[in-house]
């Protein structure tokens, strides 16, 4: 992997961690494009510069996760968390698996866009306008919305954490605000948990792939920053109706190249 590669994936998953549209499918689809050789080392690449992008939700929504007084906030996050912990652990090889299955990944990001293109109806009601009002059963219940984004790489997990509040009756904009609070510990267990096996499967980490996520996670960082105050006014202003659309060309395009590239 190049500095370039490093870069471009960086924006990637800063645009995308976000935003209802996958960054973990359209970093898989990237790095088959550009011929991104699939070893360990991209595998954890792609894993761990999402640590930058969360970094982003710490710095723009301080307030909150530094008011230690709060404490019913942190324990939300960690009951939240704990499915997809567990998901994670137990399917790991499975998930692998579909990662490196760009027909799946489409096909998973077609059906998401068509299912987006009718929740902004399917949930016009709600009652719930503060994260304070969120109980710890709604706060669980989004967490096993997130196993869903674990196990069907390309589902995206954003899209699947808001859904799940937005069926919990949070207000869109809080639905997508408690996504961002509980990318946070998912995240950050998921990237301690790759850098901490591959160490142990490498032995070390090398100068060069130190720099190359030194380099990804500051990227990753800024441009989520953007991509965040982005996001959050189109969902308030259009809904979810323009990303679903979105994913449905992408996945059908991918679906009609790969079938194209198999004659």
């Amino acid at each position: 992997m190049s500095i370039f590669h490093a870069i471009l994936l960086a924006i990637i998953e800063g645009i995308t961690e976000f935003l209802p549209i996958s960054s973990t499918g359209h970093m898989v689809l990237m790095s088959s494009f550009l011929g991104i050789e699939k070893d360990k080392f991209t595998k954890l690449f792609e894993i761990c510069i999402q640590f930058g992008a969360i970094l982003a939700v710490v710095v723009l929504y301080w307030k909150k996760f530094f008011n230690f007084s709060n404490w019913q906030f942190y324990v939300k996050l960690v009951i939240a968390v704990i499915p997809a912990l567990i998901f994670g652990k137990l399917f790991n090889d499975l998930i692998d698996e579909h990662l490196e299955n760009p027909a799946f990944i489409a096909t998973v990001l077609l059906i998401g866009g068509v299912i987006l293109l009718f929740v902004d109806k399917w949930f016009k009601n709600p009652v719930i306008h503060e994260e304070s009002d969120i109980n710890n059963i709604s706060a669980v219940k989004i967490g096993l919305y997130q196993c869903l984004a674990i196990l069907f790489p390309g589902l995206s997990r954003s899209a699947a954490t808001i859904v799940g509040g937005m069926q919990q009756r949070l207000t869109r904009s809080l639905a997508a605000e408690f996504s961002f609070f509980l990318a946070v510990p998912t995240m950050a267990a998921a990237t301690i948990y790759k850098l901490f096996k591959y160490i142990k499967e490498e032995g070390s980490i090398t100068g060069e792939e130190l720099k190359l996520l030194g380099i990804g996670n500051v990227v990753a960082f800024i441009v989520a920053v953007l991509a965040i105050k982005f996001f959050i006014t189109i969902l308030n202003k259009y809904g979810f109706k323009y990303f679903g659309v979105y994913r449905i060309i992408l996945g059908i395009g991918i679906l009609l190249m790969l079938a194209i590239g198999n004659k």
